[in-house]
């Protein structure tokens, strides 16, 4: 025990050495990959931009910038799974519009934290309590709340994306309708406003719903092409997107709107029939599966089961 006393505070010693001496190494290795746009204008604008000029100053020697170089492709591909699978709070707006939520996305966290504490909960409690578990190696026991936790924050937002998706869905079922509906209003002498405040009354389903925060954002003094404007970013559907810039073009030109409601109604149904084609497509190909596997073994199966029996009965 005193030998090894007397060691440590040396191996200290040695060990901080060896580290400032990695740390030397590593901050004198040339940076790797070009240098980046701002970098190359920097020295041509330093006497315009204190900014170039913090650029070009001489930077203490560390191995910072190696490392960064060496671990940013990798942090950006975390990031992207992250957002893509968690979703950042402007992707996190945008659906919870899509789904028609009027929850905030703080509220969303909010339940997305609690969905991940309820499944580290659970996951603590099997990597304790389960006595199916209790063999796994100890690094697998504790790493199931971990686990846990992050599949149940995933399986949050999946939801939220599952809901989203539906109502989409439906959108695109209920518009090329409810366009043909604004088509014969405004053919009849109606106005735009006037058209959509029909429908938001007369309809029941998503877009009548999203046209009657329309026509009450219109009540409350917002301009109609801005209300409009809003609908098509908060939903950002395409083939709503194309028929909304539409009729927010043919308002500010004064063009006649029953025409471009037609053309787009007319768009809406042939998309809707290229949807229906390729499910019904993408639906052909998953009914082999229970052809190929389950109803094509069992008809082999009984078509050479006798003829198995009689050879082992040695007819």
């Amino acid at each position: 025990m005193a030998s090894l006393n007397a060691i440590s505070p040396i191996g200290l010693v040695l060990g901080a050495i060896l580290g400032l001496g990695l740390w030397l190494i590593v901050s004198t290795v040339p940076r790797l990959g070009r240098p980046r746009l701002v970098e190359r204008v920097a020295p041509y604008v330093a006497d315009l931009s204190a900014e170039a000029r913090a650029m070009l100053a001489r930077r203490p020697s560390g191995p910072a910038p190696v490392l960064g170089v060496v671990v940013a492709p990798l942090a950006q591909r975390v990031r992207a799974i992250a957002t893509e699978w968690l979703g950042g709070n402007e992707v996190i707006a945008k659906r919870l519009h899509q789904s028609g939520s009027m929850a905030s996305v703080e509220r969303f966290r909010g339940e997305q934290l609690t969905w991940a504490a309820g499944a580290f909960v659970v996951g603590a409690a099997l990597a304790i309590a389960a006595p199916t578990f209790a063999a796994l190696p100890a690094i697998a026991r504790v790493a199931m709340p971990v686990i846990g936790a992050a599949l149940g924050a995933a399986l949050r937002d999946w939801l939220l994306q599952r809901r989203a998706r539906r109502r989409l869905a439906r959108v695109s079922a209920e518009l090329p309708t409810v366009l043909e509906f604004l088509t014969l209003s405004l053919t009849a002498g109606e106005g735009m406003l006037d058209a959509l405040r029909r429908i938001a009354g007369a309809g029941q389903g998503e877009l009548p719903s999203e046209f009657s925060r329309v026509v009450s954002a219109v009540g409350t003094g917002v301009p109609l092409s801005l209300a409009l404007a809003e609908l098509r970013d908060r939903l950002d559907h395409p083939a709503l997107s194309r028929a909304l810039d539409q009729i927010l073009g043919a308002l500010e030109r004064g063009a006649p709107l029953a025409a471009v409601l037609r053309s787009q109604a007319g768009d809406a149904r042939d998309e809707a029939k290229r949807t229906i084609i390729e499910l019904a497509g993408r639906k052909e190909i998953a009914m082999l599966v229970p052809l190929i596997f389950l109803i094509l073994p069992v008809t082999v199966a009984f078509a050479l089961f006798p003829g198995y029996l009689v050879l082992q009965t040695g007819f």
